[in-house]
């Protein structure tokens, strides 16, 4: 590895649609690329060293222009100088399941979870790895996406052209030049958590070559066969919402009550409840608490102590609008929403799938208004991302026109490529749950047909970020399962 301060040169969705070209396999410039390393520190447990790659922000060289993507490679403090342990990339998804850290579900925009010291997955990972957590690019150290540096990219257009860049095909080819960088020509393993398992299944059909396993937790992307698999997504997913929403009321009954009036007060102010970062608390983006509450271990709860702060008088108290805020992430990550259809793309345009599927098959689920005048529990929604939140949603504004542009856009490149993952020799495996809100398991299950020699686990013990619940556990069982340690029985 380099030392310190060195570098290493290196149509509409209803329409019929093909399928975009299965995507090449990767082929690395080496001069299209700079690798620093940065200063080491510790954290309790462990040894951090900073890096730092300037990468192209189109690797097909058609686009001109870098980016620097950021990651942060951690080693046992007791096996720093230990030369067998392997490597692990480490792909998050929203909910940034390392070590505990906030943020939003199953979609591409979050960076890497800052570790604090040595516990969850990584106390055990660290056992047999160097481990190594990536800002995705366009996410935290990474150059990152605001939306105000992209309005000041330019006019809607060039915006949404920038972000073409910024999905997982291009995040494994990052990966790519990394692994290059640091692993001295070997292969790694990967964990991918979420829509990290979405980037798994997309790096073994671009660099297969670079993998000497790959773990899956509640991440096996959906409708890989598909121009556009959203619209069964969303078909399947608001059904979920539902079933969930119906726990919540039966673990927590008195919030029928409390979610009707607030979403009554709501519905009575012109435009909404103003919060203090300028967003629109109005019936339907209230609905959006569900994305936090409904599908992960104490959300149920979150959600109960949000309710029953909510008043101050008759009117929303400061600390329910505060904390309104605070439940979610599109002013500081705001690739998540503009992104987020794009990631079942791959030569169809999304065209709003979440909410084209809600008006025409849940409209009257999910009209929180109709429901709350009638005496009915008013339904929380799930993962779906909403034209009008770029309405409601003070940041995300300055970005609508180039929203719109995307969400109409049917140039999306191939994500994966079946042929290869029918035939790969890389061992697959997955913690698959049953229950999970955000990956419909019967289209999880799609996949995995797909997928030569994948073994899953599945089960019910845990909700989509079982990894953030019970991760040792979990990667432990998922390394024996792919080292032969389980036995197929």
């Amino acid at each position: 590895m380099a030392g310190p301060g060195s570098y290493t040169n290196g149509p509409g969705a209803r329409e019929v649609a093909e399928l975009a070209p299965a995507p090449k396999r990767i082929k690395v410039n080496s001069g299209s690329w700079q690798h620093f390393v940065g200063p080491s520190y510790a954290v309790s447990g462990l040894l951090c060293t900073d890096h730092r790659m300037t990468v192209p922000l189109d690797h097909s060289g058609k686009v001109p222009g870098t980016i620097d993507v950021f990651f942060r490679e951690l080693v046992h403090r007791n096996k720093k100088e230990d030369k067998s342990l392997g490597y692990l990339l480490f792909l998050q998804g929203g909910c940034c399941c390392c070590v505990g850290a906030a943020g939003l579900c199953c979609g591409p925009g979050f960076e890497a979870a800052r570790p604090m010291d040595l516990s969850g997955w990584m106390k055990q990972a660290a056992n047999y790895f160097r481990i190594i957590l990536l800002d995705q690019r366009g996410t935290g150290r990474s150059t990152a996406v605001s939306c105000d540096n992209l309005a000041a990219r330019g006019a809607p257009e060039q915006q949404a052209q920038y972000l073409k860049f910024f999905r997982a095909d291009s995040i494994v080819r990052d990966a790519e030049l990394i692994r290059r960088a640091v692993v001295s020509g070997g292969r790694w393993s990967i964990l991918g958590q979420s829509f990290g398992g979405f980037c798994c299944a997309t790096y073994l059909s671009l660099a297969p070559e670079g993998l000497l396993e790959v773990l899956i937790t509640g991440g096996l992307p959906p409708g890989i066969h598909q121009p556009c698999s959203a619209d069964d997504v969303y078909r399947r997913t608001f059904r979920r919402v539902l079933r969930q929403n119906e726990k919540f009321y039966q673990r927590f009954p008195t919030d029928v009550e409390a979610a009707q009036k607030i979403v009554l007060h709501l519905a009575a102010q012109p435009g909404g409840v103003t919060s203090p970062a300028g967003n629109r608390i109005t019936p339907r983006s209230f609905q959006l608490l569900g994305l936090q509450a409904l599908g992960f271990s104490h959300g149920f709860e979150r959600l109960h102590y949000l309710l029953e702060s909510a008043w101050d008088g008759q009117q929303l108290s400061q600390k329910f609008k505060k904390d309104f805020d605070s439940w979610m992430a599109w002013d500081t990550n705001p690739l998540y929403a503009i992104l987020h259809e794009s990631i079942y793309c791959q030569g169809a345009a999304s065209n709003w799938a979440a909410h084209r599927i809600r008006e025409a098959e849940y409209a009257a689920e999910f009209d929180a208004v109709a429901r709350a005048k009638a005496g009915k529990p008013v339904m929380f929604t799930g993962e779906m991302v909403f034209p009008w939140m770029f309405d409601e949603f003070a940041e995300l504004r300055k970005i609508k026109e180039a929203a719109n542009l995307l969400a109409a856009d049917a140039d999306w490149p191939a994500l994966y490529n079946e042929r290869l993952l029918q035939e790969t020799s890389v061992p697959v495996v997955a913690a698959t749950y049953y229950e999970d809100m955000f990956v419909d398991f019967d289209l999880a299950q799609e996949t995995a047909g797909s997928i030569n020699g994948i073994r899953q686990w599945i089960t019910n013990e845990y909700l989509h970020c079982g990894i953030r619940e019970a991760g040792g556990t979990i990667v432990e069982r998922l390394l024996n399962m792919a080292r032969g340690g389980l036995l197929l029985r």
